[in-house]
């Protein structure tokens, strides 16, 4: 009698079980989340900074990765030479460069 009951038993599963795609679709689920929670907005992020330092040019007060901020004396495709204090010029790898500063008085005051 009990193995008539797990014969059933056994051959009730087999047929309850879902197709083997299905078991995926979390793992395909959790993929998408990370892909537009994460990567993409990072991406989006990236390519910003990007446009920003191919944008310098002559006059724009720099921040760079070490932390020295200066005003941009010239712009070539690498390199860009800063001045970070009157007469001392410094050339900088344009992709070191981590902002461009807005100068004092540009942004509206927050009324």
């Amino acid at each position: 009698m009990n193995t008539q009951i797990l014969t059933m038993l056994a051959a009730g599963a087999a047929a309850e079980a879902p197709p083997a795609w299905i078991q995926f679709m979390p793992l395909v689920a959790m993929g998408l989340i990370f892909w537009f929670l994460i990567i993409r907005p990072q991406m989006r992020r990236q390519k910003q900074q990007v446009a920003k330092i191919a944008a310098i040019k002559k006059g724009d007060q720099v921040l760079t990765g070490g932390g020295l901020v200066g005003k941009v004396v010239r712009v070539d495709d690498e390199y860009a030479e800063i001045e970070i204090a009157q007469g001392v010029k410094v050339k900088a790898v344009k992709s070191t460069i981590s902002d461009i500063i807005a100068p004092p008085g540009s942004t509206p005051a927050n009324d």
